[in-house]
């Protein structure tokens, strides 16, 4: 009936130029009721009604008085009547135009195909819907908030614009196997890419402490307010993670004044909004930074699962409900953490790891970085000097660290090289707090200042001690937010926090009448926890190692600590937020400090006794915490290696190991791994700690194998493995970013130890440039046996030099080039160098869009070959053509033994060419077909061959 009715008055509405014009009073009347069951905002309609003089104060008097919603409505309906057409006609408008307001009624409005008529779009209509309204103030109050970056520097804002650069957001599965990269911020929203869990709701955002987790969520903030983020969220809310640990156990709050109150609070009607919020969660995006920060004792086991938005429960309880979808569901979320926080994958909807800067990444940071194009060459010929410090700017925190040192001191003393030695993580936080202690002193309008860094850190021991104190106290207790009292309470001066390490926050329970702080970075945190253990006197062998025993223990929490059944398995007592990495950097940064080189430094700090104490106390402990976890280590025997399998805790042993910067340590860890084939794959090792790795394998005398398959060590890391090289007869590469420019220095070294018997490079960013590179390695290093260069960006051209290569090479064994785009032109120069080749025995050619002209030369060369045993034609374009091509073939070739042709265009009349051709060959076990244009009853035909392989 509703819909004959509209149709009826869609003609009278849209009648032709020259007719009467049509009823809108009418229109009223007939949808009445359901104007008045869908209009939820009778002020904005008032406010209109009243600012073109079509209503008077005592007509909305007399609205207001009525006590429901549907009772004001049914009076404006009234009133608006009988004003006549004009005023009806107005009221449809302002439906038509505040969409925000009523967007119930839209699809109506459509359907009745209102167009206002020319009266009417002169009068003016004003938005006052407190929907609207608070969307607007959460625009301009997230657009003011996210314009500038708090620096990590003393008293200085940057503008988001001129800092944020785009890095690797690589979206992953849930064992972390690659999807593809995220090269628009709107692709982390879009279900076509990285969906790995549909029913869930959380976008998962990982990566290691520095790597710009949270400058990615406040440029998506930035965006949002500007509205260039098209994901349809007309609300977004922002929490940092450690805020919730600020609440005391027995508070309690409700949703609303969770959204409103640490967020901004709307200027009308709270209630309407948050009403509208629970009405349409769609529309929201929610921002969760650093969950692993989160440490509390309040028990989550203690509280129902489900809980209401109107009733109030503690803070955490409504963070889970939210990330759990038991509250708002259908809200978009985005989650951050640090490596190694992992949440049971029904919250998640899709994994996106954060992998830093690449290359081009840091060319383009350092051209934002530094305008003055002849300091910005400088700078990057430095860096392509010292693939060490290179290698550590691929962090992002660390980078603009070591460009801020530069910059500092580029100004103060006219010229100012980066390191050309190896520099540790430690040495760039120290020059970083040497920076921020320089800043502090009145300098000269003539001259600069010129103390060395020992004076400076002398003039101001006790700031770095009080400091020092407040970081270790928070870190004994995993405390990120550091209140009033507790400043004091140091001994922290006006003064001393003037100097730029600690930043006030805002907005935790609690702290309202007074400043909260937090260090600028949660790794400043830690080296300050590191620096009061070696200059604080007092500090005992138990104290000075207690965060490696945080690190290695198994129960590391407290026995009352938040229990959450849907997070993944925890032992039992343990902290599912914990994530002990604030840990393993205090550690990191403890065995710098205490390194010999720092010793010079140290001793005007503290007495030269004490630093030998404790520097011999780390290093007896690092001895047998190594000599401990090695034997723990996974060992096998493989193709001749002793094969050891280590974890990712193996990673920061190895980082803190090269921060003693201690030979003598070194050869006693390459001493005791009993092996020679180290097996570092899902480590999250990245190019930094190539240098770690390197400090350990050059100290072996023998032969190895090296796997870091899985990890982040692009470019940079290969040029931090040079001193390894002499040693490496197995490199194993795969998925890592490496570039062309990786593979040249690969090409380069390799080629001159002539030792390397396998090379893996599966999986990066290689193009036809590093093909030729590899060729020509094959070419030349008479060793190589294993090249797997498969799911890189190789076309025909880097294909015809490989297989030249080949066809050179007498020793080659196995070629896996599955996932490049060779085509046909390829294959032709593959089936050359098959044709006749002495050694070649395993191929993979799948996936690279050869079709039947390139498929009929494989199989025509293949009969003059006596080496292949095992082919991977699968995901080509292979069609019954080609079949009968490679059946001649097998009935020719009696060494080939796997034939994989899954996934082709073949149909059952080339299955018979090729089960005719087995008859005629017993060596072949199997041809395997799935996947081609064969149908199960077709299959039935083959069934008594047993070598055809059809499903």
């Amino acid at each position: 009936m509703e819909g004959q009715l509209c149709t009826n008055l869609e003609i009278s509405v849209g009648k032709p130029p020259g007719a009467s014009p049509p009823s809108f009073i009418a229109l009223l009347k007939v949808y009445r009721e359901l104007l008045v069951s869908r209009i939820r905002n009778t002020q904005c309609l008032i406010d209109n009604l009243i600012k073109n003089d079509y209503f008077s104060t005592e007509d909305a008097e007399i609205v207001v008085q009525f006590p429901t919603q549907a009772d004001k409505v049914r009076k404006i309906l009234d009133l608006v009547q009988s004003k006549g057409e004009e005023v009806s006609e107005y009221f449809i408008c302002v439906l038509q135009k505040v969409t925000d307001a009523y967007y119930e009624l839209q699809p109506w409005l459509d359907e009745i195909g209102y167009e206002p008529s020319e009266n009417i779009c002169n009068k003016p209509v004003v938005n006052t819907d407190p929907v609207s309204r608070y969307c607007q103030k959460l625009r301009y109050e997230l657009a003011r908030d996210s314009k500038f970056v708090t620096s990590y520097a003393q008293r200085e804002e940057m503008l988001l614009e001129e800092i944020y650069s785009n890095s690797i957001m690589e979206l992953v599965s849930f064992t972390n196997e690659s999807l593809g990269e995220v090269c628009q911020l709107e692709a982390l929203f879009d279900d076509e890419v990285g969906l790995i869990n549909e029913d869930g709701e959380t976008i998962y955002v990982f990566g290691d402490a520095g790597i710009g987790k949270s400058i990615l969520l406040q440029k998506i903030q930035s965006l949002w307010a500007r509205k260039e983020l098209d994901v349809g969220a007309k609300f977004f809310f922002r929490f940092r993670c450690r805020m919730f640990s600020c609440f005391k156990e027995d508070e309690a709050i409700c949703l609303k004044d969770l959204l409103f109150k640490y967020n901004c609070y709307p200027d009308q009607d709270p209630t309407e909004v948050f009403h509208h919020i629970l009405q349409f969660p769609h529309t929201v995006l929610f921002t969760f930074d650093g969950f692993d920060e989160i440490y509390s004792n309040f028990d989550l086991s203690s509280v129902p699962e489900m809980c209401s938005p109107d009733e109030p429960i503690h803070p955490l309880v409504l963070l889970v409900s939210l990330l759990r979808g038991k509250l708002l569901k259908g809200s978009k979320k985005i989650l951050t953490a640090r490596t190694g926080t992992e949440i049971q994958r029904n919250i998640i909807r899709k994994k996106v790891l954060l992998r830093g800067f690449s290359s081009n990444n840091l060319k383009e940071y350092t051209a934002m970085f530094f305008k003055d194009e002849g300091q910005r060459t400088l700078v990057l010929n430095q860096l392509e000097a010292n693939p060490n410090l290179c290698s550590l700017c691929s962090v992002p925190l660390f980078c603009w660290i070591i460009f801020k040192c530069y910059e500092h001191f580029h100004s103060m003393f006219d010229s100012h090289e980066l390191p050309d030695c190896s520099v540790t993580l430690t040495d760039v936080f120290l020059l970083m707090i040497e920076v921020h202690l320089n800043r502090s002193l009145k300098t000269s309008l003539l001259k600069n200042n010129t103390r060395s860094q020992a004076e400076m850190f002398k003039s101001r021991k006790e700031t770095l001690l009080a400091l020092g104190k407040m970081a270790y106290k928070g870190m004994e207790n995993s405390f990120f937010i550091f209140e009033q009292e507790e400043v004091s309470s140091a001994n922290i001066s006006e003064e001393d926090l003037q100097l730029g390490f600690l930043r006030t926050v805002k907005g935790y329970s609690g702290c309202d009448d007074q400043s909260t702080y937090e260090f600028l970075h949660l790794t400043l945190q830690s080296f300050f926890t590191a620096l009061f253990l070696v200059i604080e006197e007092k500090v005992g062998a138990k104290e000075l190692l207690q965060f490696f025993n945080e690190c290695s223990s198994t129960e590391t929490a407290q026995p009352t600590c938040l229990r959450i059944p849907w997070l993944k398995k925890q032992l039992a007592g343990e902290d599912p937020f914990r994530n002990n990495e604030h840990f393993h950097f205090t550690n990191l940064f403890l065995c710098g400090l205490l390194s010999r080189s720092k010793q010079k430094l140290f001793r005007h700090l503290v007495l030269p006794a004490v630093i030998k104490r404790k520097r011999k106390t780390l290093i007896t402990y690092l001895g047998e915490s190594m000599k401990s976890h090695l034997k723990g280590l996974t060992r096998s025997r493989l193709l001749g290696y002793n094969q050891i399998q280590v974890q990712p805790n193996f990673v920061w042993m190895l980082r803190c190991l090269y921060e003693t910067q201690s030979e003598k340590v070194g050869k006693l860890a390459a001493k005791r791994m009993h092996a020679n084939y180290i097996k570092l794959t899902y480590c999250n090792a990245y190019s930094a700690d190539c240098s770690a790795i390197s400090f350990i394998v050059h100290h072996f005398q023998k032969r190895l194998a090296l796997d870091l398959d899985n990890n982040n060590i692009n470019d940079y890391g290969v040029k931090q493995l040079l001193p390894c090289f002499s040693k490496l007869a197995v490199i194993r590469l795969s998925v890592n970013q490496v570039t062309d420019h990786g593979v040249r220095i690969l090409y380069e070294e390799l080629s001159k130890y002539q030792i390397v018997t396998f090379l893996g490079l599966y999986n990066n960013q290689i193009t036809d440039v590093g093909a030729k590179y590899v060729a020509k390695l094959i070419e030349e290093c008479s060793s190589l046996e294993y090249v797997k260069i498969g799911a890189n960006k190789i076309t025909s051209e880097g294909g015809k030099c490989l297989a030249q290569a080949i066809q050179k090479s007498k020793t080659m064994f196995e070629i896996g080039m599955w996932g490049n785009q060779v085509g046909d032109e390829g294959a032709k120069a593959f089936a050359e160098a098959l044709r006749n080749h002495p050694r070649l025995t395993n191929v993979s050619l799948a996936f690279n869009g050869i079709t039947t002209e390139g498929g009929k030369s494989i199989a025509e060369a293949m009969q003059h070959n006596n080496s292949v045993k095992i082919f991977w034609l699968t995901k080509n374009e292979l069609d019954d053509e080609a079949a009968m091509s490679f059946a001649e073939m097998l009935k020719v070739n009696k060494k080939l033994v796997h034939l994989w042709l899954i996934q082709n265009q073949i149909t059952a009349k080339g299955v018979k060419y090729l089960s005719e051709a087995l008859k005629e060959n017993t060596a072949i076990k199997e041809v395997c077909l799935n996947g081609n244009l064969i149908s199960q009853e077709e299959a039935k035909a083959f069934e008594n061959e047993e070598r055809i392989i059809c499903f």
